[in-house]
């Protein structure tokens, strides 16, 4: 049975630096491409960035060099680096495959980023 469960979020002033987590369970999470997605308030969820089994990554325009996504195979684990936060970003952030799979859909973690 295939679940992520998210972890790091917080509350953090805008600038600030945030590192998400995500516990992937399941015998192929080295296989599969995963990505870190978000859902502000009354907003669709979005995707942030995206890391494929190989290790490439790409990130949503609004996110590129503030943001890295990485992940550690060995520990099922995906990864999301946040670095000079905006308000505009607060939002429940979610793992999922990628693309997306609704019966993947975690709790996701809360970030709210206010002075």
């Amino acid at each position: 049975q295939v679940q992520f469960v998210e972890s790091g979020g917080g509350l953090v002033q805008p600038g600030g630096s945030l590192k998400l987590s995500c516990a992937g369970s399941g015998s192929f999470f080295t296989l599969y491409h995963m990505a870190w997605y978000r859902q502000a308030p009354g907003k669709l969820r979005e995707l942030v960035a995206s890391i494929t089994s190989g290790g490439t990554t790409n990130y949503a325009d609004s996110v590129t060099g503030r943001f890295t996504i990485s992940r550690d195979n060995a520990k099922k684990s995906l990864y999301l680096q946040m670095n000079s936060l905006k308000p505009e970003e607060t939002a429940v952030y979610y793992c999922n495959k990628q693309p997306a799979v609704g019966d993947y859909w975690g709790q996701g973690t809360q970030v709210t980023v206010s002075s």
